[in-house]
């Protein structure tokens, strides 16, 4: 099959589709009418000779065929938005749309009120933030860098260590005075009521771990609440609930104004990495790079 400019627009509208997750998001990402974007697909249906998409009134789904296809074509799609991107001069300049894919944690109760402090710097640059448990598929949702907490199993993406954030256990002064303050990790396991955090890849909830230096003490809690909700645990935490670990980049402010008071300071060596994925193995662009460093500097 001969390859022209018709073949690669009409790619360009399937990734846009396929993106977007329906024809009107794709005509609204590439500044066309839906009808556009139906035609184009039609087109591309037909020069390719298979159905590419199900299309229903209420979803868009690639089919058996069209899974294929676009596996296939993704990488080349890449290849030449980086390339683009080094032509326009945007591998040296901030400017463009930046879509980031951040970890819950991050956006709830690291991020916010910060991000317009970020788009200030850059009035050239506008920003996309798609918050959720899991990472995805950061192509096919053409995102431009990921922001994750720890290690990602069999992970192909490329992966950049930002910061190791520091996890201490904390408890508001409400729930001390009504349930006693716990002087050692291994009095939690003696009725305190703990709050525990789902891990978002097993969907089990993390053990409780106290580390000092090379020790590590593991505690079997009791916890009657398990959420998956940093927000919503750091909430219940504050009005007395239970105890929770929690970063201490998160926790800093509330300690100092006396909402929340570090119990175990010699068994708070505990770190978890914070780190930056990449779909493509290129130079990052100067947006992506920008953005990054505002989250180091954000966490620190």
């Amino acid at each position: 099959m001969q390859f022209d400019g018709r073949l690669l627009s009409g790619v360009s509208v399937l990734a846009a589709v396929v993106e977007g997750g329906s024809f009107a998001r794709a005509a609204d990402a590439l500044g066309i009418t839906t009808s556009g974007v139906s035609r184009a697909v039609s087109r591309l249906e037909a020069r390719i000779g298979a159905r590419l998409l199900d299309r229903t009134t209420r979803s868009v789904s690639l089919t058996d065929e069209g899974r294929r296809f676009y596996e296939q074509v993704k990488p080349s799609l890449a290849n030449i938005e980086d390339a683009a991107t080094i032509a326009s001069g945007s591998a040296n300049v901030v400017r463009g749309r930046l879509r980031v894919n951040i970890d819950p944690v991050v956006s709830q109760l690291i991020l916010p009120g910060r991000l317009g402090k970020f788009l200030d710097l850059y009035p050239e640059l506008s920003l996309d933030c798609v918050t959720r448990e899991q990472i995805g598929d950061l192509v096919a949702d053409g995102i431009d860098v990921a922001v994750r907490f720890g290690d990602l199993p069999d992970s192909s993406l490329i992966v950049r260590k930002l910061v190791d954030l520091q996890v201490i256990t904390v408890a508001a002064p409400s729930y001390l005075k009504r349930r006693g303050r716990p002087r050692t990790p291994s009095d939690l396991a003696a009725g305190h009521a703990c709050i525990d955090y789902r891990d978002p890849i097993t969907r089990q909830p993390f053990d409780w771990e106290f580390h000092k230096g090379r020790k590590i003490q593991t505690v079997k809690t009791k916890s009657r609440l398990l959420l998956g909700d940093a927000s919503t645990m750091l909430t219940e935490c504050l009005a007395g609930t239970g105890i929770a670990q929690v970063f201490a980049v998160v926790a800093k402010d509330h300690i100092k104004s006396g909402k929340l008071i570090e119990l175990f300071p010699d068994w708070a060596d505990e770190r978890f990495p914070l780190n930056a994925y990449y779909p493509s193995r290129h130079h990052p662009a100067a947006k992506v790079r920008a953005f990054v460093d505002y989250i180091v500097k954000a966490v620190r």
